[in-house]
């Protein structure tokens, strides 16, 4: 949920510069990313690293800076389409003195948090209309009266959906696009509203629907997953030690995502946006490279198991063993019948050897891009 929400709350540290603003907004995802909307919101807005992301300490009673009320309704809650340009302006005021302190210098002592400051002398007190409300609204109305709106629902949901069970449209599109599954989004979205903006009975509703049971194959593996998955599968880092970082620092990066350094306000594009040609080949030899030899200690395990299934007797129940050992991973009928022949072509080789090939081969093909 941390990446979740870092993906639709997407804050730049290229900008920021301040690392301990942006471990303390992550560690405020987790500790809030399944609570309710209402909290996510409030926090959010509080929250240092966002604040100087999208310029609130430069929003001032008398010269307002609609960056943060923009992006608040635009890309964090309710979507284009929801709310007029006046709605925009009443919320920069309304988040008017919302701000923080500035932590001291970096050097000589290090990083320091910084911490929020409402300053009382520098917020717009005027009365001001937000989507049919008025009067003296301050940030924690305006979100309290995002919170109870259908679109804010929707918007939250149909992220979910995008993140857990298939590729969406990019998010500029959705108010002309509807959604993959209106009935499911309308689901979630009343179980958002029935429980005050709540997370969990959202993720409840999602995670127990024939969608997301029927969804193999609907997702495209961000590079952050794609990575993940592979050195879990591997198993080469079970715990912290040198030579993790490059994961993040490079091999992600040329895969097009750089964690905590998102190209826009937006966010990534996901779904097949993931995969160009430099891209997809990026991707494919990272998983081919990690497999490796099958030295590695989750790949001996892979391939152990293989091999004590008994699964050489046959071509087909080789590949099958491969696939539920590395998995389970399911694959369509071209791709296996390809494995199937590779089977064919190294029978006779050493069985440790051919296995390594086969993972090899499996992690190469169009499925194992999928999630």
């Amino acid at each position: 949920m941390a990446l979740f929400w870092h993906h639709v709350f997407a804050t730049g540290l290229a900008k920021n510069e301040h690392i301990l603003s942006a471990s303390i907004q992550l560690e405020m995802f987790r500790r809030n990313g399944m609570s309710d909307m209402r909290t996510i919101l409030l926090d959010l807005s509080r929250d240092p690293a966002m604040i100087f992301w999208l310029d609130n300490n430069e929003n001032h009673n008398g010269e307002p800076n609609e960056n943060y009320g923009r992006e608040l309704l635009e890309l964090f809650s309710l979507g284009v389409g929801n709310y007029t340009e006046i709605d925009i302006k009443n919320a920069a005021r309304a988040f008017t003195g919302w701000t923080f302190a500035q932590s001291p210098p970096l050097y000589p002592h290090g990083y320091y948090a910084s911490e929020f400051l409402f300053d009382a002398d520098d917020h717009d007190n005027g009365e001001k209309e937000f989507l049919g409300h008025r009067g003296n609204l301050d940030g924690g109305d305006i979100i309290d009266i995002i919170v109870e709106q259908r679109s804010c629902a929707r918007f939250v949901s149909r992220h979910l959906y995008n993140f857990f069970v298939a590729d969406e449209p990019q998010v500029p599109t959705w108010n002309d696009l509807p959604p993959l599954d209106p009935a499911l989004i309308e689901d979630m979205s009343d179980a958002f509203l029935d429980s005050d903006g709540q997370i969990k009975p959202v993720l409840r509703v999602m995670f127990n629907s024939d969608s997301f049971r029927e969804a193999r194959f609907k997702k495209v593996k961000s590079p952050v997953e794609l990575v993940l998955g592979v050195l879990k599968m591997v198993s080469t880092h079970d715990y912290f030690h040198p030579g993790l970082a490059k994961y993040a620092e490079s091999v992600m990066v040329v895969m097009g995502q750089k964690l905590l350094d998102p190209p826009t306000v937006e966010g990534w594009h996901t779904g097949k946006e993931w995969i160009d040609g430099g891209n997809l080949t990026e991707r494919v030899n990272f998983a081919v490279g990690e497999v490796g030899d099958g030295s590695s200690p989750g790949i001996k395990q892979i391939v152990d198991r293989m091999i004590e299934s008994d699964s050489l007797t046959s071509h087909g129940s080789f590949v099958d063993a491969a696939l539920d050992a590395m998995g389970p991973i399911d694959v369509e009928d071209p791709t296996r019948e390809a494995l199937v022949q590779f089977a064919a072509r190294s029978e006779g080789d050493d069985d440790r050897s051919r296995a390594v090939r086969m993972i090899r081969l499996i992690v190469a093909t169009p499925e194992y891009q999928y999630a």
